[in-house]
């Protein structure tokens, strides 16, 4: 079913809410300052795949964020969407270096402990959970393919590996729409429901995104991840 006005409406705002970064050809910071690695600062707007895909093609292997980003669920929409771009540079091995902020304690339940980790979490006292976030961190820990009828989920972010195959069409037919996020609303509430209880969705905002990366290209032996 499509979307109604209020949710296009929504959705507009929510795909138009910007981003700004800092691109570079390499990730080491001797390396960096060479001449012709930066490849300048950009805000970017609308769907993240296309958009890092051609970072990716431009050679982008690194970025960093300007702003902090808020891990909680009452987080506002420019935090949600960052953690979609993350989630996205995460799955093309673009390195990014950036700062989380969390004052709830959800940033040490593991629920994004595949995505690039940050150099430190504002707002948490102990940093254990952010040194095993860092520590635990590898390529495809969480992670998502597309096959004819079905997607497929590996996901190690609790130790052991869970794996899901989803092959249910209303299932399929959302996680399409929570690639780049929806409205909450949006959602049949069994398939939401199923997909949160297997912590494959993040709720923020009034909007759910898919957590896991998408295997783009595999970073290591296919065994290993």
């Amino acid at each position: 079913m499509p979307p109604s006005s209020p949710e296009l409406a929504e959705l507009t705002e929510w795909s138009a809410t910007g981003v700004e970064l800092e691109l570079s050809r390499d990730y080491e910071p001797t390396t960096v300052r060479v001449p012709g690695m930066s490849l300048g600062t950009r805000r970017i707007t609308g769907a993240w795949e296309p958009v890092v895909a051609e970072f990716y093609r431009l050679g982008v292997r690194q970025v960093r964020l300007a702003d902090p980003v808020d891990l909680c669920p009452d987080a506002g929409v420019v935090a949600a969407r960052t953690l979609v771009l993350i989630r996205e540079l995460t799955a093309y091995a673009i390195s990014v270096e950036w700062v989380a902020r969390c004052h709830d304690g959800c940033a040490g339940r593991g629920l994004f402990n595949h995505l690039y980790p940050p150099a430190r979490v504002d707002g948490v006292g102990d940093d254990a959970a952010v040194r095993g976030w860092q520590t635990s961190f590898f390529l495809g820990m969480c992670v998502s393919r597309r096959g004819p009828g079905f997607t497929e989920v590996r996901d190690r972010r609790l130790g052991t590996l869970e794996m899901y195959t989803i092959d249910e069409p209303a299932h399929l037919t959302a996680i399409t729409e929570l690639t780049e996020g929806v409205p909450a609303g949006q959602l049949p509430v069994p398939v939401r429901q199923e997909l949160t209880e297997a912590r494959l969705v993040a709720e923020q905002s009034g909007y759910l995104w898919w957590l896991p990366t998408w295997a783009y290209r595999w970073p290591s032996p296919a065994l290993s991840v």
